[in-house]
């Protein structure tokens, strides 16, 4: 949302909006970006809908009894769904949308940053917050270019990306995540089935019926774009795509995997691979999806995004690899973005601690993250890490987050490394710097 509302002004229209964090004198920082790219900002309360207003745009998470959705009821304003306008944008621009159960915001990131290293002044509307537009001072998560290039997010959580009509399309994986896989598939043939340009779809077996006609990356000889002589490191990895060497300065198999898709789809776009091997050695990353946020005492601090089991299982990988050959140990907090989604994905969710976690780390769970609104509260984490714990698994239930800071302080040692991960609550980054800031030195 704060994406399409930043693409909006930075395209010159006129955009305004409201939102319950900045009602409750939360976000400052966020709120002064958008006020300064010309956003109106008006409290939550039906007000902004009155004057000249065109539309109101809704995410899913919006529910019928929000104030600024009774107003324009009332009023007889529009009420349209987010992806009613990013669809819009998908069509007018050269678009390159890249959907799949993980790894949307990284490729979009990494796609983005190429297109820009190599001249082409993209455009880009995205979930994620890029670690390098955030240098220059922006929210990070939008930017509009010069050109008709233009890189998106096609979500599948609400279904949205059946309505969009991209140029190139990327299908990165398909997995268990807001919806049984059966239901995401059906999606994907629709997006798949509108893409104007070219497609370009992983190797996983569970993508072949997506394939025909379109460019495969991976690892295995069904790939048309391939990474070859793959070296995996804590810091980052090194591989080959025909004769070009690539370095890629992120953590993961996972990560590899993107960047695959990445460079295939900007090859689509007419980007040679020689000049896509600076822009991704230079890759500065997406905030939260494994941000690295310092070392203290020997022990490093990390902020991730992980909130589904696939997500979950990458980012501890990356962690072990960070840690192997210090003896330290990953000490994982995790926090459920939501009720729904925690009942829905329970079992896979014992499933990916139980095989990712060893003997020697730790792992708690804070309370189910709570954003407000209808959902139904019939499960509690507490309840999830006793399924956990019966696994073998050094697991328990963190009562406060200030329990949790002082247990980590007590528990961390010298090579250890604290990766905290969960999704849609904001203060989770500001949790991670405070355990940073109060660990010994």
């Amino acid at each position: 949302m704060s994406a399409l509302a930043q693409f909006v002004a930075m395209k010159g229209g006129h955009a305004s909006g409201s939102d319950r964090s900045f009602d409750r004198g939360q976000r400052l920082e966020a709120r002064a970006q958008l006020e300064a790219l010309g956003l109106t900002l008006h409290p939550q309360d039906g007000t902004g809908l009155e004057g000249d207003c065109s539309a109101l745009i809704v995410s899913t998470a919006v529910e019928e009894d929000v104030p600024d959705v009774a107003a324009a009821r009332r009023l007889g304003v529009p009420v349209l769904h987010r992806s009613d306008l990013l669809a819009h944008f998908v069509a007018r621009y050269r678009t390159l949308a890249v959907t799949g159960t993980s790894g949307k915001s990284t490729t979009v990131a990494m796609a983005f940053e190429i297109l820009r290293g190599a001249g082409r002044d993209p455009s880009i509307i995205t979930g994620g917050e890029l670690v390098a537009l955030q240098r220059e001072g922006r929210w990070g998560n939008a930017r509009a270019g010069a050109s008709d290039l233009l890189v998106v997010e096609a979500d599948e959580s609400d279904g949205s990306l059946v309505r969009y009509h991209p140029a190139v399309g990327v299908l990165l994986n398909l997995q268990r995540d807001h919806k049984e896989m059966d239901a995401v598939a059906e999606m994907f043939r629709a997006f798949r089935a509108q893409v104007r340009e070219t497609a370009v779809v992983g190797e996983a077996g569970n993508l072949r019926e997506f394939t025909p006609d379109a460019t495969v990356f991976g690892f295995g000889p069904r790939a048309d774009l391939r990474a070859e002589a793959l070296w995996l490191g804590a810091e980052g990895s090194t591989f080959r795509v025909r004769d070009t060497a690539f370095r890629l300065p992120v953590p993961g198999r996972h990560n590899v995997e993107n960047a695959l898709a990445t460079i295939a789809a900007c090859e689509a776009l007419g980007v040679p691979l020689a000049a896509m091997v600076e822009p991704l050695g230079a890759f500065q990353g997406v905030a939260r999806r494994f941000q690295v946020l310092g070392t203290r005492g020997g022990v490093t601090v990390v902020d991730d995004f992980g909130h589904n089991p696939a997500k979950v299982m990458a980012s501890l990988r990356a962690a072990h690899l960070r840690v192997e050959g210090h003896g330290g140990r990953v000490l994982a907090v995790f926090q459920p973005h939501g009720f729904g989604p925690l009942k829905f994905l329970r079992a896979d969710f014992v499933k990916a601690f139980a095989a990712e976690l060893v003997p020697r780390d730790r792992l708690w769970f804070l309370d189910v993250f709570y954003a407000g609104g209808t959902a139904s509260r019939d499960i509690t984490s507490a309840e999830v890490v006793e399924d956990i714990a019966a696994r073998g698994v050094a697991a328990e239930f963190a009562p406060s987050r200030d329990w949790l800071v002082g247990h980590l302080v007590a528990e961390a040692k010298e090579g250890d490394l604290i990766l905290l991960m969960g999704a849609r609550d904001p203060s989770l980054t500001d949790l991670a710097k405070a355990i940073l800031k109060v660990l010994p030195s």
